[in-house]
């Protein structure tokens, strides 16, 4: 397979050296070259600016690791010459051009998922078993918090320049932490009505909203409230899930589940796998891409998925900017 990574930032440095780690050499490179990343280790690999000159080196998939708000420039006329499609979450920074997408899939007949990561993580696949084997009962309510100091993350760049701090790029807390949205989903079924109420953060010096709170109503009747930030140090991601007949808490910063059952009384821990790091979850959905381009796996995250993401969040965006609820169904 030859692949084409779009744009060369942490993620997509990221994806280039597991793909060379699963063995894949055949890759080359899309990039407005304003990465401040050293890129010495792509002297053997060919590098190109322009789409077209991409697209006529004929790749056959695609990894759209550029800005949220560029990804749909690519992703569109690739799909339209059969290129298969992996879209590091969110799709778009909204549901704008999101039918020319699915309609250049459906010419070009190349299949496409959604990067949301956290699907692989050990920890959130033992939860979603507990809860599709009614170990805790009905869901009842469910609390994600998510919140991190971003000047931090890339210590070699501003963080002002940085795509998750401009509007222009779909940057803001809500879309560039939105996988407890997805998760949630994922875990707890449809989406009936969203509200949110956001805000920026002055101290940080970014034109984008840095805190958020997230309310979602399923169909099922549960609910569940996302908080998000970029200010908080130290940083804190984690879960709690209340069902009428037990509890469920998880930490990323361990990945350790703790389940209580209402009918012993006790609680129990499942931990990840020894030596289990950060980085298995991206080797994972690398791992799966592939098998799904070769038609040997269903998507674990399809662009369905995705697109329901990008539904919610544009829902979110909504509320707080109308002050009201919103429903999608």
């Amino acid at each position: 397979m030859k692949f084409l990574i779009v744009g060369f930032g942490s993620i997509g440095r990221r994806h280039f050296h597991n793909l060379l780690s699963l063995g894949e050499k055949d890759i080359l490179l899309l990039r407005s070259l304003k990465s401040t990343i050293n890129t010495d280790e792509l002297k053997d690999f060919i590098v190109v600016n322009q789409l077209k000159d991409a697209l006529s080196l004929k790749p056959d998939a695609v990894i759209l690791a550029n800005p949220t708000a560029l990804h749909l420039e690519v992703a569109i006329p690739a799909a339209k010459a059969g290129c298969h499609l992996f879209f590091e979450k969110p799709i778009s920074e909204s549901m704008n051009n999101i039918g020319t997408l699915i309609k250049a899939l459906r010419v070009g007949g190349g299949r496409a998922i959604t990067g949301f990561q956290f699907r692989f993580h050990p920890g959130l696949q033992k939860i979603k078993s507990i809860i599709d084997s009614n170990q805790i009962g009905e869901v009842i309510s469910a609390r994600a918090h998510w919140g991190e100091y971003l000047p931090g993350w890339h210590p070699w760049e501003d963080h002002r320049n940085s795509y998750s701090a401009k509007k222009e790029l779909g940057g803001g807390v809500i879309l560039t932490l939105c996988h407890p949205i997805d998760y949630l989903h994922w875990m707890l079924g449809p989406v009936n009505t969203v509200w949110a109420h956001h805000r920026q953060i002055e101290r940080l010096e970014i034109d984008v909203e840095a805190s958020a709170e997230v309310g979602l109503v399923f169909k099922s009747e549960a609910f569940a409230s996302i908080h998000l930030n970029y200010i908080q140090s130290p940083g804190k991601h984690d879960l709690e899930i209340i069902g009428d007949q037990g509890t469920i808490r998880w930490d990323n910063s361990d990945g350790i589940v703790h389940l209580y059952r209402a009918k012993t009384q006790i609680w129990e821990t499942f931990e990840p796998p020894v030596h289990f790091e950060r980085n298995d979850l991206f080797i994972a959905e690398m791992k799966h891409f592939i098998d799904v381009v070769k038609n040997n796996s269903t998507p674990i995250c399809s662009l369905e998925d995705g697109i329901e993401v990008q539904k919610i969040v544009d829902a979110a965006y909504l509320s707080s900017n109308e002050q009201r609820f919103i429903k999608l169904t």
